[in-house]
């Protein structure tokens, strides 16, 4: 809920969300003698180690990702905030996983293993929302497949604990990142089907790291070193542990949910603890969590609280070589994606109920200042191969730069899963002035020849500030302008936690008049999700209708992934609202998924007969035919009648190039209102 009866702050100072981690503030300021390490990669071999004159390295950080050197991939971040406070780090980078020789490369590493599974889940790096094997891993060199296993963490802890046994080492493994994080607790997986323990009951790993880690490795990497245990560290926000039988007594206070027996055994179960853990995500109002697994209970501690923008600063300024390793000899598609981006923020509010941003890297928005993010465009600029065009200034989205809560004390105590639905918090301090001034003050930058914004606009944002608009169009569209209205339905988008899809056409025509103005022809790309908890084919048609009638024909689209421990994926797994139990439509069965997908492509001819079987099945046959809202002729096409026989003679089913298997937030066509030209 919003608060009216609190009188608003016009113009906030940085609201003290916590006291600053003295471990980051102790990071060298970017000048000194740290300066001298930025194009000094990290050890990824050993003898890059035995180079630098060291027998043995404080941290070995694992991970299923390339090793790029760049704010951007979180080996290279935590890397550099370990090495900058004095630490010795080394990078075992996609190690293979069969042979254990591999993990004893940099010998046992002095304080503890840190394990990722790299920036995304395995299991979504791997696989489709049709559980096929994607044809390409932007995170490794030449997207390579199979340069990772499926459940990375758990085969990488494993891996690491049998080299400490060879190496008659007894230092924690701790893991962390996305996939450790949004598999904290009891969840659902979708790739088996089925609701899986706790990763600290299936990895065995002496701690989980959820969040974000730049603090938690800080202080992990200060206690260990001062002859603490891994056992002592649970007293540590952002930390997931186990506790064994004879534990149970001594457990904190926290909120019990549903065991995970229970969980496993009824749905009502899962949705209901779904709601508790969502319940308690606020840094500073969250509880302990605690979730009996059999005799052992595992306990996850409130998550740590945002970096302020000191400590932003201080990790994002430090010596990164922007780059990736040279043993590389292919392009890494991800490092192509970044090179030439810069991020000036992270975290969302948005709390999308099929985003993981919230559960790994929070609601509040967290902001470098503006300083820092020019020294990078300046360095950025004077970068080897820069030519002159920065491809985004942005983050999760484009424009929640320097926006939060106006009152601390109402923020302190707030269980609001989103500050934008089901309508704006009134609290909610959206002036773009900050973002404004940054995209000026950066596109001056000498050697700045051009900034495009790559990151999502939120349409509910920017169209109360034509200010920002206008200053976006006339200088930082690059011909298209990613959006994300999602969907047309009223109930799927609140299902999804997303503003009505009217929103998006005020903001559609907004931006087609500021670019006439600015005299330009632009186009936004929006992405829409097929498939999403909340769409039966009801909804799947009114969105084809509403496509058709816009003139918009995306030719690739986004088909609902269940990601762990997601609001959406509890719907998804049990058919019910977390929050009130009540029952919500669900596509499961592949043949409805592949109508859903194919009402988003009605204008393929290659789908007539999907299309047609869903409006039979819904009753829609008054879209079939020759008429003006039509969405398919009477007849099938050639095409359409050629990919039936192929299917009925057992060959390819013939969908589109690279469409089956496209990851996540695919570029699509562009869009112009009211029957523009949408598929330039």
């Amino acid at each position: 809920m919003s608060h009216p009866s609190l009188p608003l702050i016009e113009a906030p100072g940085e609201p003290p969300r916590r006291a600053a981690s003295q471990d980051l503030l102790d990071l060298p300021e970017p000048s000194g003698e740290v300066a001298k390490l930025a194009h000094d990669f990290l050890p990824l071999g050993p003898a890059e180690m035995q180079r630098r004159g060291w027998d043995q390295v404080d941290v070995v950080f694992v991970t299923g990702d390339a090793y790029i050197d760049h704010p951007s991939f979180a080996m290279a971040i935590l890397g550099r905030v370990l090495e900058a406070a004095g630490y010795r780090v080394a990078i075992l980078s996609q190690p293979p996983w069969l042979d254990v020789d591999a993990f004893l490369a940099f010998g046992a590493p002095r304080l503890f293993w840190a394990v990722s599974a790299g920036n995304m889940d395995s299991m979504i790096n791997h696989y489709t929302a049709g559980k096929k094997m994607r044809n390409a891993d932007a995170y490794s060199p030449g997207g390579a497949i199979g340069r990772r296993p499926d459940r990375a963490t758990n085969v990488y802890v494993q891996r690491c604990r049998e080299a400490n046994k060879r190496l008659g080492s007894s230092v924690p493994v701790i893991a962390g990142g996305v996939e450790a994080s949004l598999r904290r607790l009891a969840h659902y997986d979708y790739w088996s089907d089925t609701v899986k323990p706790s990763i600290l009951m299936s990895s065995k790993a002496d701690l989980v790291v959820h969040g974000m880690g730049e603090a938690p490795i800080l202080e992990i990497a200060r206690r260990l070193n001062a002859g603490e245990t891994s056992r002592d560290l649970r007293d540590m926000r952002s930390v997931a542990w186990l506790a064994g039988k004879n534990e149970r007594a001594q457990l904190p206070a926290g909120i019990a949910l549903p065991s995970f027996e229970e969980v496993k055994a009824d749905k009502r179960a899962f949705a209901r603890a779904t709601h508790l853990y969502h319940h308690e995500l606020n840094p500073l109002a969250g509880g302990v969590l605690l979730q009996a697994h059999g005799d052992r209970v595992v306990v996850c501690n409130p998550v740590i609280s945002p970096l302020s923008e000191t400590e932003m600063d201080r990790v994002y300024d430090l010596p990164y070589a922007r780059a990736p390793h040279p043993a590389y000899t292919d392009e890494i598609p991800a490092w192509q994606t970044i090179r030439h981006s810069v991020q000036v923020m992270r975290g969302c509010f948005g709390g999308c109920t099929f985003c993981s941003i919230t559960m790994h890297q929070g609601n509040a928005i967290q902001s470098r200042s503006e300083a820092s993010v020019l020294r990078e465009v300046r360095a950025l600029s004077q970068s080897k191969g820069f030519k002159g065009t920065v491809s985004d200034l942005g983050g999760p989205t484009a424009n929640m730069y320097k926006m939060r809560c106006t009152r601390p004390e109402v923020e302190a105590i707030c269980r609001r899963p989103s500050c934008v639905h089901p309508s704006h918090c009134k609290l909610l301090g959206t002036s773009h002035e900050p973002l404004i001034q940054l995209m000026r003050k950066a596109r001056a930058v000498p050697g700045i020849k051009k900034i495009n914004i790559a990151s999502g606009v939120r349409t509910d944002l920017a169209k109360h500030s034509p200010e920002y608009l206008d200053e976006l169009v006339r200088h930082h569209v690059g011909g298209h302008l990613k959006v994300a209205p999602e969907h047309a339905s009223d109930r799927t988008l609140r299902v999804m936690r997303k503003p009505d899809v009217r929103d998006f056409e005020v903001f559609a025509e907004a931006f087609d008049k500021a670019s006439k103005r600015a005299g330009k022809e632009q186009f936004l790309v929006p992405y829409f999700i097929a498939s999403h908890p909340g769409t039966d084919l009801r909804e799947a048609i009114e969105l084809a209708v509403f496509l058709k009638k816009n003139g918009y024909r995306p030719r690739q689209v986004q088909d609902f992934i269940p990601a762990p421990m997601d609001v959406a994926t509890a719907i998804y797994y049990t058919g019910l609202d977390p929050k009130t139990l009540t029952p919500v439509p669900v596509a499961k069965k592949l043949k409805d998924r592949n109508m859903q997908r194919a009402l988003l492509q009605f204008f393929e001819a290659r789908n007539w007969f999907e299309v047609r079987d869903a409006l039979v099945e819904a009753g829609r046959k008054d879209l079939i035919g020759e008429g003006p809202d039509c969405l398919i002729k009477a007849f099938p096409p050639t095409e359409a009648k050629e990919k039936r026989w192929r299917e009925a003679q057992g060959g390819p089913k013939g969908g589109p190039k690279g469409g089956a298997s496209s990851p996540p937030r695919s570029r699509g066509g562009g869009y112009r209102p009211k029957g523009g030209r949408g598929d330039r």
